[in-house]
């Protein structure tokens, strides 16, 4: 099928127009705060040196070919990686970089050299390819720029690196900008060698951060905005509560030049009680999606640290994790909609995919007389959220990003997935980005993937910003190394004790 359209990330206020799925939101919106400890099921959790050693293979296999997915489909000459992507299609004009996706990637390449799948000077000279372009893309109004103040459109050609298309729907994003500038200070702080190229790097990124202007994105408010355009100017959709943008506001604070003041996380945080609750019996902010869990914590390690709002709950960011994971299974062994393969072992709701293509403007009913509202790209999600939509597409990465959070539920998935539904979901780069086993019919339209008789809907895409989560937590999981290089950078420390964390690592001294 054409890919002419690209896929959009929706902001959180459109999800008031969407399919509400309202099973199991009956419980209440505020609860009594939980124990400190996190609560958890399953086996024991067990580090990946425990594993036995057919996992620990398992393991090792997955993170190389998801890995193996950004060296195929990066551009070593700018660094771009594409938004989605399809082996032997890389000329596709349709395809266009994600810069939230470059951030994956400039990780990406310092997880290859410590695992030694890229010697450590090819990882140096893509990501100086990748910090040269975007140091020097052009800033400015023009429709055809690569960014402005600082910040970046959310999809670039990937040749020219040029905004996809000069179109007007592509936004210039805070939020994706704010997942480049993660893998910008990963590799600022990974590459301490004393040499040219390494010294390189580090001046970049410190140039590529400092120039981001917050105050603007934020016209004047203590909220950051979602996005912009030339044409249209700002959306005014502000990120305000519990959701991925948890680290956008870190960043914002951190700034050396343009930083947010102090009323930021406050206002940020002031509605989280509205996602405050028991859902599948955890108590936790039960925001919907499994990205608003995984992206920030891709980088940021939040066991034992606590801004004020964790520290009345009695337990921190990573433990609320473990707990959304552990809901998100439970969510799919009761599965309330009855989609099909939904067990203890199937599971998973984040943006991902779907069989079914977009939802033109201005048809709202499109599948009000169909009895399966399938959709195609959307954030799916369980939670306290009344907008959370659940069409039976399962997204790998929902799961399997979750590892480092909860590794005594996911290791079994991981086998079970690959098991049941063997080379249509996992292939040479790891899983494709989701499948669908209810989605059966072959008289329907297909944006993305094919349908598998006995099986149902696999894509047959992968998207960079699913494909990231994948490779940082396995790699968080088994060694720690994204973590352990984050909390060396001093832009994420300060971020982080602005918005009032406090605790663990991050009252310890760190050489510079």
């Amino acid at each position: 099928m054409s890919l002419s359209q690209p896929f959009r990330r929706l902001h959180v206020n459109v999800f008031s127009l969407l399919l509400v799925v309202a099973a199991g939101t009956s419980a209440p919106l505020f609860a009594k705060a939980p124990p400190a400890q996190p609560v958890v099921g399953g086996a024991p959790i067990s580090t990946f040196q425990a594993l036995p050693k057919t996992q620990q293979a398992m393991l090792d296999e997955l993170e190389r070919r998801t890995f193996d997915f950004f060296l195929a489909s990066a551009n070593p000459d700018n660094g771009q990686v594409p938004d989605h992507w399809a082996p032997g299609h890389e000329g596709d004009p349709s395809h266009f970089s994600s810069i939230a996706a470059v951030g994956f990637g400039l990780t990406a390449w310092g997880i290859g050299a410590e695992r030694g799948w890229i010697k450590r000077e090819d990882a140096v000279k893509r990501t100086l390819a990748t910090l040269r372009f975007f140091a020097n893309a052009r800033q400015g109004d023009e429709a055809d720029a690569s960014g402005a103040h600082g910040f970046f459109y959310h999809f670039l050609d990937m040749r020219s690196g040029e905004r996809f298309g000069h179109s007007p729907w592509v936004e210039l994003s805070s939020v994706d900008t704010a997942w480049l500038l993660y893998g910008v200070l990963f590799a600022q702080s990974y590459y301490e060698k004393n040499t040219k190229d390494e010294k390189e790097i580090r001046q970049l990124a410190d140039d590529i951060f400092r120039r981001v202007d917050w105050k603007w994105f934020s016209d004047g408010n203590p909220l950051v905005q979602g996005g912009w355009t030339p044409e249209n100017g700002f959306d005014y959709n502000y990120y305000r509560g519990f959701s991925e943008a948890l680290g956008l506001y870190v960043l914002a604070l951190a700034s050396p030049t343009h930083a947010l003041g102090p009323a930021t996380w406050k206002r940020f945080t002031q509605p989280f009680d509205k996602l405050w609750g028991e859902f599948q019996g955890q108590t936790y902010l039960a925001g919907s999606p499994a990205f608003w869990h995984q992206y920030t914590q891709s980088w940021i390690d939040f066991r034992g640290i606590q801004d004020e709002y964790m520290r009345g709950k009695g337990i921190d960011y990573f433990a609320n994790s473990q707990r959304a994971a552990l809901a998100q299974r439970e969510y799919a062994i009761h599965n309330p909609l009855q989609w099909k393969d939904y067990d203890g072992n199937v599971w998973g709701l984040t943006a991902s995919n779907g069989p079914r293509g977009h939802t033109p403007k201005g048809e709202p009913d499109r599948y009000k007389n169909d009895p399966k509202p399938f959709y195609g790209y959307i954030e799916r999600g369980a939670g306290l959220s009344r907008a959370a939509v659940d069409d039976g597409t399962i997204a790998p990465t929902a799961a399997v990003a979750s590892i480092a959070f909860t590794p005594q539920i996911v290791i079994p998935t991981i086998e079970a997935m690959k098991q049941r539904y063997g080379d249509d979901l996992y292939t040479q780069y790891g899983f494709v980005d989701a499948f669908n086993p209810s989605f059966t019919f072959t008289d329907r339209a297909l944006r993305t993937g094919r349908v598998v008789e006995g099986k149902g809907w696999f894509d047959t895409l992968y998207l960079g910003i699913d494909q990231g989560p994948i490779l940082l937590m396995l790699e968080n999981y088994r060694s720690g190394l994204v973590w352990k290089t984050m909390r060396k950078n001093p832009y994420i420390r300060e971020g982080l004790k602005r918005a009032g964390f406090t605790g663990g690592w991050l009252d310890e001294k760190v050489e510079k």
